[in-house]
C-alpha cells in the first residue's frame, strides 16, 4: 500500500482485487466514509451497503461517516440513515455543519459575539449545541434589499464570525449582509463548511454545491475562508482526536478525488475510491488526474466479495 502523500503522479491507480481488500482490512482498524456517492445518492441507498457495513462491524472495525453537506446536523443525519434502514448513532457521524461549530469551539470563539449563517438549519442546530448565538440562515430567505438613492444596508457590529455552507435559499440580502460583516467588523472570521463544486440533491443529476455560496463571498470580500470540511486538515484532526484513532489505522473511502481522496492522502490515511458517485474510471485513469487512491473499487459493496476470506460467518 502506498503512503498517503497528497498526490501521486507516478503510480497507476490499482483496482482492488479480493486479496488487496483482505490486505487493507488487515491493516486498518477504522473506516471514514463519505456519504453522498458512497452510502447513498440523493435519497437512494446504494446496493449492498447494509450488508457491507454489517460485515465491517462484525470484523470489529470502527466506522465514521463524514459529509461535507451542511444542511443537516448530526441528529438530522441520524434520521436520514434511519429512513434508509441503517442504524447509526450521532457519535458516528461527522458533518461539516458540526465541523464549523467544533472549529469555533476549538479556537475559543467569544460567546458574547454572534455568528451570521449563510446556510441551512444543520449549521444552526450544531451552533446551538455548542452554545453560540447566531442570526441569518433560513430566517433571512425572504428578505430583500430595496435599492434607491442613499440606501445603506445596516448590519450587526456584534457579528464575529460568518459561517457559509450550502444554501438552497441563497439571496442577495444574505450575500450583502455577510459581506458587510466580514469586511467591516474588526476580526470577523470567514468560515466555510466546504468548497464542493457540486452536490447530489437527487440521484439523477449533479447540482451546484456549497462552493457556489463560498465563491460568491470570496469574490465580494477578497478573502480566503477557513475551510473546516474535506479536504481541509481540521476535520481529520478533530475526528482522530474525538474518536481516539491513530491516522495510520484509518482508511478514507470516498467518491471524490479532490476532496475525499486528497483529504485522506494529505492526512496520511489509506485511501479507497468508489466509482458509485462523482468520479468515473475514465477520470481516475486520465493523464490529467494527479490524485491517486491506494485502491479503487466499483462500489463499497465490493468488500462483500471477501466475506469468506475474512472469516466472518454472519
Amino acid at each position: 500500500m502506498s503512503s498517503g502523500n497528497g498526490t501521486n503522479g507516478s503510480a497507476t491507480p490499482v483496482k482492488a482485487s479480493p486479496d488487496d481488500i483482505v490486505s487493507l482490512l488487515d491493516k486498518v482498524q477504522a473506516f471514514i466514509f463519505d456519504c453522498d456517492g458512497v452510502i447513498w445518492r440523493g435519497d437512494k441507498l446504494i446496493d449492498g451497503i447494509p450488508e457491507t457495513l454489517d460485515l465491517l462491524r462484525a470484523m470489529g472495525k470502527r466506522l465514521v461517516f463524514v459529509t461535507n453537506n451542511s444542511t443537516k446536523s448530526r441528529a438530522g443525519y441520524v434520521k436520514k440513515f434511519t429512513s434508509l434502514g441503517l442504524s447509526i448513532t450521532p457519535e458516528e457521524i461527522y458533518s461539516s455543519s458540526y465541523a464549523a461549530a467544533a472549529y469555533l469551539e476549538s479556537i475559543d470563539f467569544d460567546k458574547n459575539k454572534k455568528v451570521y449563517v449563510v446556510g441551512e438549519i444543520g449549521i444552526q442546530e450544531e451552533l446551538d449545541l455548542k452554545g453560540f448565538t447566531h442570526t441569518g440562515g433560513p430566517e433571512d430567505k425572504d428578505k430583500q434589499i430595496v435599492l434607491g438613492e442613499g440606501v445603506k444596508m445596516p448590519h450587526d457590529a456584534d457579528v464575529g464570525a460568518v459561517v457559509v455552507g450550502f444554501d438552497r435559499n441563497i439571496n442577495y440580502y444574505k450575500l450583502q449582509y455577510a459581506t458587510l460583516c466580514i469586511r467591516e467588523n474588526p476580526g470577523c472570521l470567514f468560515v466555510a463548511t466546504n468548497t464542493d463544486a457540486v452536490t447530489h440533491l437527487t440521484d439523477v443529476q449533479e447540482w451546484a454545491g456549497g462552493g457556489t455560496m463560498v465563491g460568491a463571498l470570496k469574490g465580494s470580500c477578497q478573502r480566503e475562508p477557513v475551510v473546516v470540511g474535506k479536504p481541509a486538515s481540521f476535520m481529520l484532526d478533530n475526528i482522530a482526536s474525538s474518536f481516539g484513532l491513530e491516522k495510520s489505522e484509518i482508511c478514507m473511502v470516498g467518491d471524490r478525488l479532490d476532496t475525499d481522496i486528497l483529504f485522506g492522502r494529505n492526512g496520511g490515511l489509506a485511501t479507497c475510491l468508489v466509482l458509485s458517485g462523482v468520479t468515473t474510471e475514465k477520470t481516475l485513469l486520465s493523464d490529467e488526474n494527479k490524485i491517486h487512491p491506494d485502491y479503487y473499487v466499483p462500489s463499497l459493496a465490493e468488500f462483500l466479495s471477501v466475506k469468506d476470506k475474512a472469516g466472518v460467518s454472519k
